[in-house]
């Protein structure tokens, strides 16, 4: 019944577009025509008596019929290509012995015919294309991939329609298994993840074995957020991908038994309150020392890694008072030292005092050594390499509370090595309001070994 009524639209169709082509055409120009010939009888007369003229005439009728028959009929029985982007290719071969190489996930094909056999074809594509690899062996093989083509009045072209593939003998090895946390901004920045516990240490990859060797870790990803409603305790995940990657970090694609494991998450909120220390880098105008150091807050509550908590005892903030010569108001951006996450506060106001200066010279302040490397052993060659005398600029106020107990001067034996060496001298002390500086630049040791 329903291709009954196909043919009678086709039918239809093209009775209705010969009336508008030929026929209408045709009938106006015979009216045309007809009724010049009434206005012209005699030139017309003429002209139709003679034989050659007649010929001429009928021919370019003939020739202007054909032309407008050719072009419409050819629009008729045109071909008309469609592409079908990205069709899957799936492989018919036993996957739980053999792996397949340079077979395509995906290919495009090629729809040729009659555009009303095309819009049909759109309208139910097949599944996928297959190749069929049962029964072929370990080793090269060219094979053809086919095309469960439902209209078949179509020509079907697969690119590429064929490829050469290599067939392995899949074997399977154990890796342990680590964790990688993705988007860890996502969380809370109060937050932090402490510890990721898997169900399981230990998966089974399988594959071929060159691939298998490439194999240099599986990580489960764990995207922190798709976690929900993150909040101190325990969270479980589930469905956690596993990827399997080479040295160099590149994915390696390999089977893992199971592809997705289940963890168990403990974020905390570790935190610890931390006073403000201004350090003060520059020096000021000449004559002109910091007669006092005031914030608006005076500590902070510091977020973050517990390890890097339990090590942090202040939180310093620098200030340029390069060239000051008179009071100043600061406003300064807190900076969250490495492995915090987050600060209570992130902005203070710092106000500096400006007085003018003294300066003061403390004797015999000894000499320590730091960073020397313990299988070495170092000594001063000369008595006034043991001590220096260290001057210390400030307000007077300031400066007589002081005591050389205070005072720190020091070299740093980082990458030197046995023999005699001449190393200069570093003074710093537990007033930030004060410099300090060694009248003696520099002194000589001797290291040895022990």
């Amino acid at each position: 019944m329903k291709n009954k009524k196909l043919k009678f639209k086709l039918f239809h169709s093209i009775a209705k577009f010969l009336d508008e082509i030929l026929i209408k055409p045709i009938s106006r120009l015979i009216i045309a025509v007809n009724d010049l010939i009434k206005s012209n009888t005699k030139r017309f007369d003429k002209i139709t008596n003679n034989k050659a003229s007649l010929i001429i005439i009928s021919l370019i009728l003939a020739f202007a019929t054909f032309l407008i028959i050719d072009r419409e009929s050819t629009i008729l029985i045109d071909q008309y290509a469609e592409i079908l982007y990205d069709q899957k290719v799936r492989a018919e071969y036993n996957e739980e012995l053999y792996v397949v190489e340079g077979l395509p996930k995906k290919v495009d094909i090629t729809m040729i015919g009659e555009k009303r056999h095309i819009f049909l074809a759109e309208q139910a594509p097949a599944t996928d294309v297959t190749v069929d690899l049962t029964g072929l062996k370990p080793g090269n093989h060219k094979v053809a991939l086919k095309y469960a083509a439902k209209i078949k009045s179509l020509n079907y072209k697969i690119d590429p329609s064929e490829v050469t593939i290599t067939i392995y003998k899949k074997e399977s090895d154990t890796k342990n298994v680590s964790t990688e946390l993705m988007h860890q901004d996502s969380l809370d920045s109060k937050l932090y993840i402490s510890n990721v516990n898997l169900e399981r240490t230990n998966v089974i990859i399988k594959s071929a074995k060159k691939r298998l060797e490439k194999v240099a870790a599986v990580k489960a990803l764990i995207d922190v957020s798709k976690i929900p409603n993150a909040s101190e305790g325990t969270q479980t995940i589930e469905n956690i991908p596993l990827v399997a990657y080479d040295e160099n970090g590149k994915s390696v694609d390999v089977e893992i038994v199971p592809e997705k494991v289940k963890a168990e998450i403990k974020i905390v909120s570790p935190s610890k309150k931390v006073p403000i220390t201004v350090v003060p880098t520059g020096s000021l105008a000449f004559g002109k020392a910091i007669k006092s150091i005031t914030t608006n807050i005076n500590e902070v509550t510091v977020y973050g890694d517990q390890n890097v908590i339990d090590k942090i005892n202040e939180l310093e903030v620098k200030i340029d008072v390069k060239g000051l010569e008179n009071n100043k108001e600061y406003n300064v951006s807190l900076e969250k030292p490495a492995g915090i996450t987050d600060i209570s506060e992130t902005n203070i106001k710092v106000n500096v005092e400006v007085s003018n200066s003294i300066t003061k010279e403390f004797n015999n302040i000894s000499v320590r050594t730091i960073n020397l490397d313990p299988k070495y052993k170092v000594q001063a060659l000369s008595e006034a390499d043991r001590e220096v005398t260290v001057i210390v600029k400030g307000v007077d106020d300031i400066i007589n509370q002081i005591d050389s107990t205070s005072i720190n001067a020091y070299i740093d034996l980082s990458n030197y090595g046995v023999g005699d060496h001449v190393i200069d001298v570093q003074v710093e002390g537990n007033d930030k309001r004060l410099t300090y500086s060694s009248k003696t630049k520099s002194v000589q040791v001797r290291i040895s070994e022990k």
